[in-house]
């Protein structure tokens, strides 16, 4: 028994030792925010000051200092999210999580990122570059210090950058430049809808491709070709294998690292899609407020993420060294040296996606006679042929040797279906394969564009500064203290050809040339308003009229929101932030509205059909998350869905469309017209009822035989994935930020949701990244919120601190004058 304790008292004490070094260790990797911290590098003293609302103030005496104090401060407390994005970005991932993600690095290294960073940043004018030189010198010094531990993910993925930052070549400003790539990347691609079309001709004819993907309401198809026709003619389809498969779910016992792969090929594939990826913004004048002032808002919405993709931090410095200085504070955008969403003390602005299709796809035809070759156009009516150009990528990959990865590329780009094992399940390969053209490769950049944004107080300033923005195009909302508000879609846009019978939906025969891009859109010719109305507000709907001349895409969102933002600014004649703070915070959904008449008669023996009918009774299609009125009709829209596209599409065709598009407007469309074709000899109605039945099913399965207690909330979630730590189930609780929520994909609210994931279907993982009013009386009583905290650390009390605030629909002061600091650290050279 002596022996028994003295063991028992052994294992306390080691206990005890354990859990006192983690204590220390977790202090350790705190970043240092009191008192003073020698930073090499740094021309003078920068002063860095966190105010109440935790929003960080780097005070220079010139902008160099000012841009490498904010790389230095993103790497104090975003470490981890630029090593994975910067892994993300050079498709180096591998290096550190084996070979799952061999297929995310391949498509990395064939969009070729970082090349075309490299290429951009030599054409950068020299305060530009002065910028992403200095961030990348802030971030390196940071790295290259000891001053502070690495966060947990660097030690259990095994990634030091400390010996390359010692060396200043761990971050460089190629780096900077990529990242802006990658957020046109996320926010501006249509090839997947592209891909999509083609998928769906497999089984589908012309006619029956525009139920499925309806033009925008009021518009006709913008294809006029026959997509089905061609695609058949040409033999374009893999007829050994017939059918698009979707990605595997990975079993529960697959490892971490396979359930790391997943997600990632998931978010990666999601970089050809626009669909679900929006925003709202609004700015209403001055004679419509009580202030007699402007006010602005701006919802971007992105994949929710923890820490959040957004970093709030100002920026001051005085003109000095041969360099404008600027006074700005907003959304910073780690990875990158400037605000990017945000004010000065004289102009706000604020972004929506505008969705122009900027990527086509390309058939490009393989010689027979030679497979090294692709068909170009001809003068003459003999094919002609051109060799591909060929990069070889290395890819290091850990555990495992080398992987050698043959990018190839045409003229119009890089060829993706190298890179996308799905295009081979629907393309012939063997004859023809996909190359890629889009605006965000070429070699004009971003960074000139917001580094000019920053300094400007006023609006005409901002149009000037926005002249240059490359990709994705936004649509701003902008005002200034003069009381004068715009509009502008600012952004790249190509135009194509008048015999050009495709226009960019689907895949286009490469040697063609009619098919190919004719020049840009001028600036001065993209959607414009002044505001005559006395608000302007977008919601990534369609941005002009009927009558413009000139083709954007038709792939708009469903005007839903922009309409219900419409409506609410209507309804009150004078604004002030409390009723923009109401509107940004709606969860009304007309789309609910124009489909729940179809729920409401739906028949159904199911044993729960009437409790469900009695949840539904006066269901005023209010998304609210206590009720559980929404999860029934989300989750009838959803076995609908299923059950009448999955059974003429067929299930594995079905599944690699499905989630990243919800095919709401074709569902609107067969429930209205009862279109018998896709719902089968029954009816729509039948089917509607049939899908009620299936959703009682499976929510009295999860939830239980008690309608009146299911939530909506529950099922939906707002769920900020840490990447890659989401993945591996014993730490994903302490990594990630769950709060309930209501909203849907169609309220301005949005809670944006994807089908295709098997354990939370519901949950919202693409909502409002940051909500910010402005308010132009008084710029200094401006609002923001996002959904995680400003530290990405997860043993720091500021890593979550401000997800109740957001879920809550409340806000924090953004103030250039704080009545005090939080807290204040000098860093000195």
């Amino acid at each position: 028994m002596r022996w028994i304790r003295r063991l028992a008292t052994l294992i306390g004490l080691l206990l005890v030792l354990a859990a006192a070094l983690g204590l220390w260790y977790a202090r350790q990797t705190l970043p240092r925010t009191d008192g003073q911290l020698q930073v090499s590098g740094l021309g003078a003293p920068v002063q860095v000051n966190r105010d109440g609302s935790d929003v960080t103030h780097i005070l220079a005496q010139n902008p160099r200092d000012a841009w490498m104090a904010l790389g230095y401060v993103h790497a104090q407390e975003r470490g981890w999210q630029l090593a994975f994005n910067r892994a993300v970005m050079r498709g180096t991932l591998s290096e550190f999580l084996g070979p799952a993600t061999l297929e995310t690095d391949k498509l990395m290294r064939t969009l070729g990122i970082r090349q075309v960073a490299q290429r951009q940043l030599a054409k950068l004018p020299p305060d530009v570059k002065a910028a992403v030189e200095a961030y990348s010198a802030g971030i390196n010094a940071f790295f290259a210090s000891s001053e502070q531990a690495l966060t947990p993910e660097f030690l259990l993925l095994g990634v030091n950058p400390r010996e390359e930052a010692l060396r200043g070549a761990w971050w460089d400003p190629a780096d900077s430049v990529g990242w802006s790539i990658m957020m046109a990347l996320d926010l501006g691609g249509n090839w997947g809808n592209e891909f999509a079309r083609l998928t769906a001709l497999q089984v589908l004819d012309t006619p029956a491709l525009w139920e499925l993907f309806p033009p925008y309401p009021g518009e006709a198809p913008a294809a006029s070709a026959d997509l089905g026709r061609l695609y058949r003619e040409l033999g374009v389809f893999n007829k050994a294998n017939g059918t698009a498969t979707s990605q595997a779910p990975a079993a529960p016992q697959a490892g971490w690292r396979e359930r790391v792969a997943l997600d990632l090929r998931d978010w990666t594939d999601g970089f050809g899609f626009n669909e679900n990826k929006g925003s709202n913004n609004w700015v209403v004048a001055g004679s419509r407020t009580q202030s007699g002032q402007p006010l602005l808002a701006n919802d971007p919405h992105l994949g929710l993420s923890a820490p959040a993709i957004w970093y709030f931090a100002r920026l001051q410095a005085p003109d000095a060294g041969g360099l404008k200085g600027m006074d700005v504070i907003g959304a910073t955008l780690p990875g990158t040296p400037f605000v990017v969403l945000g004010r000065t003390a004289g102009v706000a602005w604020g972004f929506t996606n505008t969705g122009p299709d900027v990527q086509d796809l390309y058939l490009e035809q393989i010689n027979p006679a030679n497979p090294g070759e692709y068909r170009v156009p001809s003068a003459s009516a003999e094919p002609a042929w051109e060799r591909f150009t060929v990069r070889a990528e290395t890819i290091r990959v850990k555990g495992q040797a080398d992987v050698t990865h043959l990018v190839r590329a045409t003229r119009h780009g890089p060829v993706l279906s190298d890179a996308q094992a799905q295009h081979g399940k629907v393309l012939d390969t063997t004859r023809f394969v996909l190359a890629l053209r889009w605006t965000g490769l070429d070699d004009e950049d971003n960074v000139s564009a917001t580094l000019a944004s920053n300094r400007a107080q006023s609006v005409e300033q901002l149009l000037a500064a926005f002249s240059t923005f490359r990709a994705p195009m936004q649509n701003i909302v902008m005002a200034d203290r003069t009381g004068r508000i715009a509009y502008k879609a600012a952004g790249r846009v190509p135009l194509r050809a008048a015999d050009n019978d495709i226009r960019g939906v689907a895949p286009a025969p490469g040697w063609e040339p009619r098919y190919d891009w004719t020049g840009w859109l001028p600036y001065a010719d993209t959607p414009q308003d002044d505001g005559a109305r006395g608000w302007i507000a977008t919601a990534n709907q369609r941005i002009h009229a009927p009558d413009y001349p000139h083709f954007l895409t038709q792939d708009w969102a469903p005007p839903y929101r922009q309409q219900r933002i419409e409506t609410l600014l209507e309804a009150t004649p004078k604004h002030d932030v409390a009723s923009m703070r109401a509107i940004q915070g709606d969860q009304r959904a007309e789309a609910t509205l124009r489909l729940l008449p179809h729920l409401l008669k739906a028949p159904s023996t199911h044993p729960l059909a009437e409790a469900a009918r009695a949840a539904l009774q006066g269901f005023d299609g209010v998304m609210r998350a206590d009720s559980p009125a929404p999860l029934i009709y989300s989750a009838w829209v959803d076995e609908f869905t299923r059950g009448v596209i999955g059974q003429r599409l067929g299930k594995e065709r079905f599944e690699s469309l499905y989630g990243k598009r919800l095919f709401r407007q074709a569902v609107e469309g067969f429930l209205e017209s009862d279109n018998r074709a896709w719902c089968g000899v029954q009816g729509c109605p039948h089917a509607a009822g049939e899908a009620l039945s299936r959703a009682l099913d499976r929510l009295s399965a999860q939830y239980g035989a008690d309608v009146a207690a299911w939530r909506w909330g529950e099922a939906h979630p707002a769920l900020s994935v840490h990447r890659p730590l989401s993945n591996v189930k014993p730490l994903a609780r302490f990594f990630e930020v769950r709060e309930p929520t209501g909203g849907d994909p169609f309220t301005v609210n949005v809670g944006q949701y994807h089908l295709d994931k098997a354990d939370a279907p519901f949950a919202n993982r693409h909502a409002a990244s940051l909500r910010a009013i402005y308010d132009l009386a008084d710029l200094d009583r401006s609002l923001f919120i996002y959904q995680t905290g400003q530290s990405g650390n997860v043993f720091s009390s500021r890593y979550r601190d401000m997800s109740a605030t957001w879920l809550a629909n409340k806000h924090r002061t953004l103030s250039l004058k704080p009545p005090k600091w939080a807290s204040e650290l000098s860093l000195t050279p």
